[in-house]
């Protein structure tokens, strides 16, 4: 079997009010609650997993929805735009529906042969929703207001602002396995040819413009793909090679993790796809239920106390 990086598995971003964030994501975007559950380190804030029908990854998006959390801050050093992949064709709608939704955005344009469409959410993060080149086969899921025609598949890109790229181009192309495919102005964009979708990593290179401050409507982390525990500790020997700080294997219910902090000062993630988000719900259920880890699990009343209601 291979060591392979297997593309984007999932990418984490802080929000500020938790029922503002689930209706834009749930009902304006039409994605599927996957996964309802608390922060790990701060059981009183919700843990938020958007994706498809399935927890796919690759189309997984979580939140922390921190109440009262300050604005962030675009800059260097950070995950500056999430992109999308939606049908072609497919922009019109969206553009009408964010108009009509009064969420801020920016009509099409055109980047590396592709058009696409930008918008802010409830907190400010940036998005692209990009009509990509390779048609996308990945199964949507659909709600009475998107429907397949128009929904969104999953991950098409994430961009990184840098002041300077290499050390960050060095560990996507040395130890993650991607390659440069292209360069339009002060944009390069990297892609792995391990997966067809959630595959590219665009390096956006500022010189001089300030670091940005990670809070309300910023990426926490990106987390990589890698098929199982094996692979997973293959690449943390990797990253310990390089003299980088790296975590120990952290099971995260759903899939278990490594962390670290590349030279530019991106948090990375590595994400297996073991065991999944039907671990402890039916396919059927998921996103339905409070799911809570369980050294939390009989302080349940108390939390349920706490969290805001959705309804």
């Amino acid at each position: 079997m291979k060591n392979e990086i297997l593309g984007i598995h999932h990418i984490t971003a802080i929000a500020g009010n938790a029922k503002k964030n689930y209706d834009f994501y749930t009902r304006i975007l039409g994605l599927r609650l996957v996964k309802k559950t608390v922060n790990f380190d701060d059981p009183h804030t919700y843990h938020f997993y958007y994706g498809d029908e399935h927890g796919t990854p690759g189309s997984i998006l979580t939140f922390f929805p921190w109440e009262g959390i300050g604005a962030g801050r675009r800059g260097t050093r950070q995950v500056t735009e999430i992109g999308y992949s939606v049908p072609a064709g497919s922009l019109d709608f969206w553009q009408n529906r964010l108009e009509k939704n009064n969420v801020i955005y920016n009509k099409p344009a055109v980047k590396f042969g592709e058009r696409y469409l930008t918008f802010l959410d409830p907190d400010g993060l940036k998005f692209e929703l990009t009509e990509a080149k390779t048609p996308d086969s990945r199964v949507q899921w659909e709600t009475k207001e998107v429907s397949k025609e128009n929904a969104v598949h999953g991950f098409h890109h994430i961009t990184i602002t840098t002041n300077k790229m290499e050390a960050t181009a060095a560990i996507l192309t040395h130890v993650l396995g991607y390659r440069l495919q292209e360069t339009e102005v002060n944009r390069s964009r990297f892609i792995t040819d391990t997966v067809e979708h959630a595959a590219i990593v665009d390096l956006v290179e500022a010189p001089g413009e300030a670091v940005g401050h990670v809070a309300g409507g910023s990426v926490h982390h990106v987390a990589f793909r890698v098929k199982d525990e094996e692979t997973l500790m293959y690449f943390r020997d990797k990253i310990v090679d390089l003299g980088l700080n790296i975590t120990e294997k952290i099971d995260r219910n759903y899939f278990y993790s490594l962390y670290f902090r590349e030279p530019g000062g991106v948090l990375f993630e590595l994400a297996t796809d073991n065991p999944g988000f039907t671990v402890d719900e039916s396919l059927e259920e998921l996103g339905t239920n409070l799911k809570l880890p369980a050294q939390y699990e009989s302080n349940r009343v108390m939390i349920e106390g706490i969290l805001p209601k959705l309804d």
